[in-house]
């Protein structure tokens, strides 16, 4: 006998849409991967004006409402990756990205990239444990 596995696609207007063959998020079973979220604003899908820092901080609330979507939030994250178009930022991003993972820190890799979508300069994704938390 086979149980079967939940397999969910989450999407949320409140974040970006996908802006190619993928989707905002994919639960598997308990698990909820989140696509690589940029600093766009969803309104305009342009990427937020000002540098590295705000849109680390669009990225991450983007990512947000995904998580909320989907009934988690940032204390579910289990692993996240951080890419950089340039890997100065780090620091600059760090300071964001602390302000969202303050209390359960996830596991996390950090990354410099050649190049970016539509000429970001942060990109994060991260993967989820949908459920109650113990």
């Amino acid at each position: 006998m086979s149980s079967k596995i939940i397999r969910k696609v989450i999407s949320t207007a409140k974040a970006p849409a996908a802006i190619g063959p993928y989707s905002q998020a994919v639960q598997g079973g308990n698990m909820l991967f989140i696509s690589g979220q940029l600093g766009f604003d969803p309104a305009t899908m342009k990427i937020v004006e000002g540098g590295v820092v705000p849109e680390a901080q669009r990225a991450l609330e983007n990512m947000g409402h995904i998580l909320e979507e989907a009934g988690c939030t940032f204390k579910h994250v289990v692993k996240t990756t951080v890419l950089l178009a340039d890997i100065n930022d780090f620091a600059a991003v760090n300071e964001v990205y602390s302000k969202f993972f303050s209390e359960a820190v996830p596991a996390r890799a950090a990354y410099q990239v050649a190049n970016l979508p539509k000429g970001g300069r942060v990109e994060i994704e991260a993967v989820a444990i949908v459920g109650e938390l113990a």
